[in-house]
């Protein structure tokens, strides 16, 4: 038997995987990066994408969005932003608040205000993107 890679992912709301793995590839803000068990240590921040869960059971996909990497001796710990599993995601909700951000970018009345709308709008395009690519 191949060895684990012991895989922690968390979000400011929850613990959203822990266990045993054996790879992750992530989404790196130099480029994508897989991690196996026994990975030289490092650190690197994270893009807006996805990471791709290899298991024995098969290959989960969850949507990133902002965050950093670890690891260590011990594993691979991203701690994130934002994250969603792309199998729960619904296509028409995310369309819709494109809109409604492409709008609040329109309308903005200030750099501030078309900022967050314009930040928005990058991370849902990006969701979206991702929702593709997996059907």
């Amino acid at each position: 038997m191949a060895d684990k890679l012991q895989f922690d992912l968390v979000s400011p709301e929850a613990r959203v995987f822990s266990g045993e793995v054996d790879m992750v590839v992530v989404p790196g803000a130099e480029g994508d990066f897989g991690v196996l068990a026994g990975h030289a240590p490092f650190m690197a921040t994270i893009r807006t994408g996805t990471i791709d869960v290899h298991a024995e059971s098969g290959v989960t996909r969850i949507f990133i969005h902002g965050g950093f990497a670890e690891v260590t001796p011990q594993g691979l710990t991203i701690l994130a932003e934002e994250t969603a599993e792309l199998a729960t995601l619904d296509a028409a909700d995310i369309r819709q608040k494109l809109e409604a951000a492409r709008l609040r970018a329109k309308d903005a009345a200030d750099d501030s205000a078309r900022d967050q709308a314009e930040a928005e709008i990058a991370k849902l395009e990006a969701m979206q993107s991702a929702m593709e690519l997996a059907h």
